[in-house]
């Protein structure tokens, strides 16, 4: 099992490197006198084939956060952080079936823009501006970190020189070639990353089994902690704060899903750049289907380091190597790195390749989407609206940039977190339920007004924060503690988003005494019909997820 990162690893990663910046620079080219167009820029010229569209919605997602935070969290509490990843491809149909049809018939860049059309232009730029916000204090410096965590356990680098790295390297293709660039090379990122986790999947089920193979692992890391595979988990479960049981399936995990898979900018971009339609719910299709796997390759490592930490003979079957940043309850997210560490020669190159792939896929989307929103929306809106198509891919380039460089300041800053992945979706949750609110009525209640739709995003903040400092204890032995419910996080998001529904359809009522709003999407049943392949892939996919549930339960 010793193994050291030697020739065979460092080539392997070097051509990963080149192919990607290679195969990043080549569809960026453009014919000679010839400039990028903002649709070329940002939406890849709308050309996108399903299977393109499909990989780049995994390459974006999978990232650090999934490698590192989600195995982080395997090793704490188990299979039951799957729920994100399996509960994602259910999700994934109802974008593809309910959301998608209305966005590409508008023919929208971005989401913002969605609410420009359908309420009002302040609406919009408030959205705007929290969302280059968010992407930037929050998705890209936490994937900055959690890589730059990820390469200094594994190669000894020092985190800063890491996070510039990843940070250079994801700027290289992304920033020249725009959307095109990023989904082209997110199809070859999704295999070495697929394949990288599948290699380490292998090792560390295959060391648990004492060398007996994949399936003799899996017998073993389940006979052994029997907890760590219980899907649904009761209130007697120390980590119940996190996944609170059956809410997960019909509470707040809806609100995270829904508003990550169908509002969030640098997944839904992908489908927007579709050829058409049909086109764009084929990929939908890919990337549900993608999700069932993916907890094969971020949580069952993660499970299995477990084992092989409380096994005193495992541990020291690895030598002194196995002593080394090894993982702990206060540092779980270490479980994956270390893992690699113990890869054969070659392999450890194509696991490293695999990280790096779903980390630079990852903040390459998140590039081309923050400087996307920042250019259409807050770019031309207020500042240049008769910029020309050179000038606002210009824009684009240099907020890219901008953001990446606040980004590598920050990351360094999120140092001493465990659950990376929980603290992240803790934190968004605070801001989601509020915008799933928004777009969900907007899309589906007729009635919904503007100002209502203000009403709730600026109300739908203190709700969050009412319902987040009851968890802290501070009012615990005192008159005001009955007035501050100590609930889990999860369900903290699914009433906030319930009560703050409540609010926009009350203030919209009374503003038009129930009349239609005039800008009320009219709906259409043919909007929503879709093909036979979409709905018998759907329907196996439905019934994979019920025989994991009704099995694991």
């Amino acid at each position: 099992m010793e193994s050291s990162f030697e020739f065979w690893d460092y080539l392997v990663f070097v051509l990963y490197a080149l192919v990607i910046l290679s195969v990043g620079l080549w569809v960026s080219r453009t014919k000679k006198g010839e400039k990028k167009s903002t649709e070329d820029y940002f939406l890849a010229s709308k050309s996108l084939p399903w299977w393109a569209i499909g990989a780049s919605l995994i390459a974006a997602n999978i990232s650090a956060e999934q490698f590192i935070g989600m195995s982080g969290s395997g090793f704490a509490l188990g299979l039951g952080i799957a729920s994100y990843e399996w509960m994602g491809a259910l999700t994934l149909l109802i974008v593809g079936k309910y959301f998608l049809p209305i966005f590409i018939e508008k023919e929208l860049y971005t989401i913002p823009e969605f609410i420009e059309k359908r309420f009002s232009t302040n609406l919009k730029s408030i959205l705007a501006v929290f969302w280059v916000c968010l992407y930037i204090f929050v998705n890209l410096t936490s994937v900055l970190y959690l890589g730059g965590l990820a390469l200094e356990t594994i190669l000894g680098v020092d985190m800063i020189y890491a996070i510039i790295g990843l940070g250079l390297f994801a700027a290289a293709y992304s920033l020249y070639g725009g959307l095109a660039a990023v989904a082209w090379t997110d199809i070859i990122q999704v295999v070495f990353l697929v394949l990288g986790g599948l290699v380490t999947t292998y090792l560390a089920l295959d060391t648990v089994s004492d060398g007996q193979g994949v399936m003799a692992g899996l017998h073993t890391i389940f006979d052994t902690v029997p907890g760590h595979f219980d899907m649904i988990l009761d209130e007697t479960n120390p980590e119940y704060i996190n996944l609170p049981g059956i809410g997960v399936l019909v509470g707040g995990l809806w609100v995270a899903n829904l508003y990550y898979w169908g509002f969030n900018q640098y997944i839904i971009q992908r489908t927007l750049a579709a050829k058409s339609l049909k086109e764009s719910q084929k990929g939908i299709l890919f990337a549900a289907f993608l999700k069932l796997i993916i907890p094969l390759i971020v949580v069952i490592p993660g499970i299995a380091a477990y084992v092989i930490v409380n096994d005193p003979s495992l541990l020291s079957s690895l030598g002194e190597q196995g002593l080394a940043n090894i993982p702990s309850s206060g540092a779980s997210d270490k479980a994956y790195p270390w893992l690699m560490q113990f890869l054969p020669t070659g392999l450890k190159g194509v696991a490293i390749a695999a990280l790096a792939a779903a980390i630079v896929s990852s903040l390459a989307s998140m590039l081309n989407s923050t400087s996307t929103i920042f250019t259409m929306d807050i770019y031309k809106q207020h500042i240049n609206n008769s910029a020309s198509n050179r000038k606002l891919v210009g824009v684009g380039r240099l907020s890219a940039a901008a953001a990446l460089v606040i980004a590598m300041v920050v990351a360094p800053l999120l140092g001493g977190l465990d659950q990376a992945f929980q603290f992240i979706q803790e934190y968004t949750g605070v801001v989601s339920p509020g915008i799933l609110a928004v777009f969900l009525l907007g899309l589906f209640w007729k009635k919904t007004t503007n100002r209502g739709a203000i009403i709730g995003v600026l109300v739908s903040i203190p709700i969050a924060m009412f319902f987040k400092v009851g968890p802290k204890g501070w009012a615990e032995g005192s008159m005001l503690e009955s007035l501050f419910p100590s609930l889990p996080w999860m369900d903290q998001m699914g009433l906030t988003c319930l009560i703050t529904m409540a609010v926009i359809m009350l203030a919209s009522y009374l503003q038009t005494k129930g009349k239609d709003d005039p800008k009320g999407i009219q709906l259409k049943k043919e909007t929503f019909r879709t093909g036979p392949l979409f709905n018998i892939v759907s329907f196996c996919i439905m019934i994979v997820l019920t025989v994991i549930y009704g099995l694991l339960w």
